[in-house]
């Protein structure tokens, strides 16, 4: 293991200084080269650039906030639903217990009868469960892709007015300069356009 973490860093110190070689080497001897093989592109001071911090957008849109109580609603609604049927199926099944401990059952064909139902009920619960799931978790991806959908389509028709050259999502941004952030205009914008929908 400490030959495998000696040879990753020596890789990592190789690969540090060809970067540096590279990075004060090639600016001196690329420079001529540099202005007349990329003319015609974009000098990169005037790239237009800005950012918004999408999870920020999607925490505090309306849109969003409003599909989230829906699904909590919903998402209540299906485990109640759930608990309700597993309630009864347990009470069912100790009922069943007690009564086949005590000998309750004139029959051993009735018994065998009665834990079948059960096991049917129990299979019918379960499939429930994996039904709810599904649709619950259905649900959450449309949702998502609804918001999500949403706040690319505002920060192109954006884009389409300030000609931005890149528009990056600030949670990739480490360190950015505040006049570049277009967060609280994207989420201004997107909750006066979903209230003039309701």
């Amino acid at each position: 293991m400490k030959g495998i973490t000696l040879i990753v860093n020596i890789i990592l110190i190789v690969a540090v200084a060809v970067l540096y070689v590279l990075h004060f080497t090639g600016a001196k001897s690329g420079a001529a080269v540099s202005q007349g093989a990329h003319s015609n592109k974009k000098d990169s001071s005037s790239l237009k650039i800005a950012y918004v911090k999408a999870d920020s957008v999607i925490l505090n849109y309306d849109l969003a906030k409003v599909l989230d109580e829906e699904f909590t609603k919903m998402q209540e609604a299906y485990t109640n639903e759930y608990g309700s049927k597993r309630e009864t199926f347990e009470k069912e099944a100790a009922a069943f217990q007690e009564k086949v401990q005590r000998g309750g059952f004139l029959t051993e064909e009735r018994a065998i009868q009665e834990r079948d139902r059960l096991v049917g009920k129990e299979q019918e619960i379960q499939k429930l469960d994996q039904e709810l799931s599904t649709k619950l978790g259905n649900l959450q991806t449309t949702n998502n892709q609804q918001v999500l959908d949403s706040l690319l389509n505002y920060v192109k028709l954006l884009n389409d007015q300030k000609k931005y050259d890149y528009i990056f999502s600030g949670s990739n941004i480490i360190v950015g300069d505040e006049a570049h952030n277009l967060t609280s205009e994207v989420l201004h914008a997107l909750n006066e356009r979903y209230s003039g929908e309701e």
